[in-house]
């Protein structure tokens, strides 16, 4: 089963001591068409991912300078790292050890020896999990861009007391209609009221 054509843009660090498993892993991710990058030990593999911001990551939870699990703790303390999809990459097995490879911020749990379409299966789940992650994040700036021009006409604004004009940033004074048209969505159509329109009537009759 092939991945989505969207993944050429994916983002990959995979970190290992081991350099066959690298080898492996990379040759495994290459028909995806992504962008892949292999590092050796843990604290290359962070600052790969503060100064990469990689999407996917599938790091070795024994490495030297810092394991899989210190690197998944550390990670979820930064915001900017916080979107990573993580797979830690272990030849220990057992209940335990998942559990300990989970509460350490990892979003999966990938054995050794791996089979090629586990891993398959399991990098899908993290690139669709990121191209959600990516949409919701680009739906909330929507939103707060939205929110921002709702509340433009927030705060003090400046009334003559006379003819009702207001002030607007330019220091120059126009009709309330205009300004609140400059600043919002609003569209106002004229009429008048029934006070005014007895008032004029009175007017033009004497």
């Amino acid at each position: 089963m092939m991945m989505s054509a969207n993944t050429a843009a994916i983002r990959v660090l995979i970190a290992d001591d081991d350099r066959i498993a690298t080898r492996i892993l990379a040759a495994a991710l290459e028909p995806w068409h992504f962008d892949v990058s292999v590092v050796q030990d843990g604290e290359a593999a962070w600052a790969h991912l503060q100064t990469c911001r990689p999407q996917l990551a599938i790091l070795d939870w024994e490495m030297p300078g810092a394991n899989g699990p210190e690197l998944c703790r550390r990670a979820r303390q930064m915001p900017e790292c916080a979107g990573t999809y993580i797979i830690l990459l272990t030849g220990r097995d057992g209940r335990a050890n998942l559990i300990e490879g989970l509460d350490a911020g990892a979003d999966d749990y990938l054995t050794k020896p791996f089979h090629r379409e586990e891993l398959r299966a399991r990098v899908q789940v993290g690139v669709r999990v990121t191209a959600l992650q990516e949409r919701l994040a680009e739906r909330v700036d929507e939103l707060q861009q939205a929110l921002a021009s709702v509340h433009q006409l927030e705060g003090f604004i400046a009334v003559c007391s006379y003819c009702k004009r207001v002030r607007s940033d330019a220091q120059q004074w126009e009709q309330m209609e205009h300004y609140i048209s400059d600043h919002s969505n609003a569209q106002f159509s004229h009429g008048v009221c029934p006070s005014c329109f007895e008032k004029v009537r009175a007017e033009f009759e004497s």
